[in-house]
């Protein structure tokens, strides 16, 4: 392993973020619904996500939109850990390669739900988000990407008995970094207070909060028995 100091990779730092951020930016339901001819931001909920895909166009293109924006989310911190997974932190046994998946990851989301390029009203995040944990966790063990689906086979299971998509979402994205964290956790025991591992910590936790900020009116919804329901066996014309 190569020893790296932050003096040696800031720079790199901030750059991962800002194209990270703009390839989040990037809005594939805005895209998809536009060769539909409407516009997604004026249907359903209004929201440019994956689940007012499915609403309002079936499954099939839900499927499609989901699948975009799930490599969106999770081919840039792939890309990060290839590059960086030889090097360490100077003076400590913490990967750069852990550490650069899920800063490359939530500048992506970040930017999926606050695009510069749509007046910073984005999607909610969720495909982005489970597609990071898809192309991050399987980094930990290859076989972990069976783990992944299958669990993503249990939230589609899920959503087709329940027809709650927001919650299937906030149990996914919850569970998935709750295994990640716990990983590092265990990884860094004897490194659990510096400040790489912190940061690292802190940036699962702030994937988490993002989406359930951003789902904050569905959780009320939920709450209040209003919320809208994600049919993915019927689509109604």
């Amino acid at each position: 392993m190569t020893e790296i100091a932050f003096a040696e990779c800031w720079y790199w730092l901030v750059l991962c973020a800002v194209v990270c951020y703009l390839i989040g930016c990037f809005n594939f339901a805005v895209l998809i619904s536009h060769f539909k001819k409407k516009d997604i931001r004026e249907v359903g909920s209004g929201n440019p996500g994956s689940m007012n895909m499915t609403r309002t166009f079936g499954l099939k293109i839900g499927v499609i939109n989901f699948t975009c924006d799930a490599i969106k989310g999770g081919l840039p911190a792939l890309i990060g850990w290839i590059i960086f997974k030889d090097y360490i932190f100077a003076g400590t046994d913490i990967l750069v390669s852990d550490f650069i998946r899920y800063f490359c990851g939530v500048f992506v989301i970040i930017g999926h739900i606050f695009p510069v390029t749509l007046k910073f009203k984005g999607g909610k995040g969720i495909a982005s988000t489970l597609g990071l944990f898809l192309f991050a966790l399987p980094c930990e063990e290859w076989w972990f990407a069976f783990i992944v689906l299958a669990f993503f086979l249990c939230l589609f299971a899920y959503i087709a008995i329940t027809e709650w998509g927001s919650m299937a979402s906030l149990i996914g994205v919850s569970g998935l970094t709750i295994w990640q964290a716990a990983l590092f956790i265990v990884r860094y025991e004897n490194e659990i207070t510096s400040p790489w591992v912190v940061v690292l910590l802190l940036i699962l936790l702030v994937i988490n909060l993002l989406t359930w900020v951003a789902h904050r009116k569905n959780i009320l919804k939920l709450l209040a028995g209003e919320e809208h329901r994600t049919s993915v066996i019927k689509h109604k014309k």
